[in-house]
């Protein structure tokens, strides 16, 4: 399976949830070898099309208050069948900024590198449970 591009259904599905929620969104990400030509990146490897992604994302992802908590390198799948390259958790203080993120012009002039540099990807909206005392 490979999934690059948002689903209109989860997009959706996040619209009927609390806007004002705090989220975290879960990233999975495997890398091509090349990028996808003709979506900008042309000649550049996948990882180094998703720096650049990475790279706009990043001056972008404040104005709706994405934070990153973590990011680091996937080693091994204990359960499961997918292989992933870089694990990435993006904390919004509210669903909504998330949604506006997603349909804001500047975000859809970037989302091609994303697409462009990835084989394959996974992002979960989740909300925490567990609460530190």
């Amino acid at each position: 399976m490979n999934d690059l591009n948002g689903d209109n259904a989860g997009l959706t599905s996040m619209l009927e949830g609390d806007p004002n929620e705090p989220i975290c969104m879960l990233n999975l990400l495997r890398y091509r070898e090349m990028a996808e030509e003709g979506r900008g990146v042309d000649g550049l490897t996948g990882r180094a099309a998703y720096e650049k992604y990475g790279k706009l994302f990043a001056a972008l992802s404040p104005r709706y208050g994405g934070s990153p908590m973590w990011m680091g390198k996937a080693l091994n799948t204990i359960i499961g069948a997918e292989d992933w390259d870089i694990v990435i958790l993006v904390k919004y203080p509210a669903r909504q900024n998330f949604i506006d993120m997603m349909l804001d012009s500047d975000y859809q002039a970037i989302a091609g590198f994303r697409a462009a540099a990835l084989a394959d990807s996974r992002l979960i909206e989740m909300n925490e449970i567990l609460h530190n005392a």
